[in-house]
């Protein structure tokens, strides 16, 4: 049986591909709402995982030995030394290094068994399979084709299996964090996200009297908020692409019941790093 990650990231790859296929020198360097990157460093940096995860590694002293204001941590790092690796180029021949890589790509996961899909390992999660390492690059390769999307108004890619599966991560990985850390529901709310969307998503998180937040089977008739939006404004906010002010301009958004809450939790729905 083909593993269905090979088919979804064969399809976010043709993606990022084909919108990139006729741009300008000048859209190549269109700032992008990924902080400190243009749709050139969204591209170096997919092109560039991919040869890490082949065992390649970024040209030597290619990266600033500064670090940039986005740049947080470890991971931030490596990924500028793959976009330094890139600085050189132009945007054509970046997409063929791309579509070279990422073919590379396809060609090893398919030579994989069950097993290797199965094997526990490194993932930027903590421990899991291969598969859930997968998972996580889909998710990334995704949200920088909406990243590319965004700067050069082509939107498009925000439904279907890809963006099923990427959107779908983030309520049991992200909400309940979201809610009862960072904007610090107190105890014995709830609170409903209604994403709406050709596969709309309904996720209800609630703050017990003790403990962490959780993720519910199903959202109670009566929440203490109910937060609305589609899933470009979500993804945008969850991403930390857009802040809550820009949403409530420039998105969809409807907040209802508790409406401080609500808005507390639209400001903190940043959750990737």
């Amino acid at each position: 049986m083909t593993e269905p990650l090979i088919i979804r990231l064969d399809e976010a790859w043709g993606d990022v591909a084909a919108v990139c296929d006729d741009l300008t020198a000048a859209q190549w360097n269109t700032a992008t709402e990924c902080p400190g990157w243009s749709v050139h460093d969204n591209v170096a940096h997919m092109t560039g995982t991919e040869r890490m995860l082949l065992g390649e590694q970024p040209a030597t002293g290619a990266a600033d030995t500064s670090s940039p204001p986005h740049v947080r941590n470890d991971i931030g790092r490596a990924n500028e030394q793959w976009i330094a690796t890139y600085r050189g180029w132009d945007g054509e021949r970046l997409l063929d290094e791309f579509r070279m890589v990422t073919g590379r790509r396809l060609d090893a996961v398919r030579a994989m068994t069950t097993a290797d899909w199965d094997n526990e390992g490194f993932t930027p999660e903590g421990p899991g399979p291969y598969r859930l390492f997968m998972e996580i690059r889909l998710f990334d390769c995704w949200y920088h084709d909406q990243d590319i999307r965004e700067a050069l108004d082509r939107p498009g890619f925000i439904d279907g299996p890809v963006a099923d599966l990427s959107v779908g991560r983030i309520p049991a990985k992200a909400l309940g964090y979201v809610v009862g850390k960072k904007a610090g529901a107190p105890p014995d709310t709830t609170v409903v996200f209604e994403i709406t969307g050709a596969s709309p998503i309904v996720a209800a998180i609630a703050v017990p009297p003790e403990g962490r937040a959780i993720l519910l089977d199903a959202p109670p008739d009566a929440p203490t908020v109910r937060v609305a939006m589609d899933r470009r404004t979500f993804t945008r906010l969850a991403g930390g692409r857009w802040s809550g002010d820009h949403a409530r301009a420039h998105g969809t958004l409807h907040v209802e019941g508790d409406v401080d809450l609500g808005n507390r939790v639209v400001d903190n729905l940043a959750f990737t790093i």
